[in-house]
């Protein structure tokens, strides 16, 4: 209950009722509860694919990209003091990494977060600000000043995590080739109840028939044995050729 309470007070009061929410198998989100409020309001709970926290292979590298954006702002040590003397750090400071994110065009979609969620940008400072002043309070210059300097900084380094994302996921990543009919090996990783030691128990079995491609990032396979009743679709980092 406390999730749904959550996701109301955070989400449905923002932004309205929702159509689809893409989640892992947590099992807050495989219960009766969520199923049923599911139910109730005629919304779709999609599952990301099970042990592997992501759904085509875009949320979690999403969700690492933005994890690595807020480590950087924090670790640049930007700091703004107030006209009372006060000195304000990143936390206060962060929001601007946020409307900086928010507003940018984005390469897959073509489009800012802040269109796609709202349907039209947010009028930033930057958009009106005038630069004719020149008889302006100190502390209003200073403000001025942070909210260049922020801005900048924020900009930078969305930009420095999204290249660091897409240099480490084009080095890493192979598409393998795999196809209905193949037969394949899982990896028993996620796997707590084969038997035997857990040390010594084969890195792989199978093999096992692929009977349908999810995309290019998961497959469904015919599990048999002690595995009849696993979850058969497996991303295919969890896979490898007989």
């Amino acid at each position: 209950m406390d999730t749904a309470l959550l996701l109301w007070s955070r989400v449905i009061s923002h932004t309205g009722l929702f159509k689809n929410i893409i989640s892992d198998r947590d099992p807050k989100f495989t219960s009766a509860l969520w199923t049923n409020l599911h139910r109730l309001f005629g919304t779709k709970l999609s599952f990301s694919t099970a042990y592997h926290p992501q759904t085509d292979g875009l949320a979690e590298r999403m969700i690492q990209t933005l994890e690595d954006m807020i480590r950087r702002f924090c670790a640049y040590g930007l700091e703004f003091k107030d006209s009372d003397g006060f000195t304000h750090d990143w936390c206060t400071l962060i929001p601007a990494l946020e409307l900086e994110y928010k507003t940018s065009v984005h390469s897959s979609t073509g489009q800012s977060p802040a269109m796609l969620e709202k349907g039209w940008n947010p009028r930033l400072p930057a958009d009106t600000l005038r630069k004719d002043l020149i008889d302006i309070h100190p502390t209003a210059s200073s403000f001025k000043i942070m909210l260049d300097k922020v801005k900048h900084h924020a900009k930078k380094i969305m930009n420095d995590a999204f290249d660091y994302a897409k240099q480490k996921w084009d080095k890493s990543h192979k598409v393998p080739d795999f196809k209905v009919g193949d037969l394949v090996l899982v990896s028993t990783l996620n796997f707590n109840n084969i038997k035997g030691p857990k040390k010594l128990k084969d890195s792989y079995v199978g093999p096992f028939v692929i009977v349908a491609l999810h995309g290019t990032n998961a497959v469904q396979v015919e599990l048999s044995g002690e595995l009849e009743n696993k979850h058969p679709t497996f991303p295919v980092s969890l896979i490898k050729p007989y």
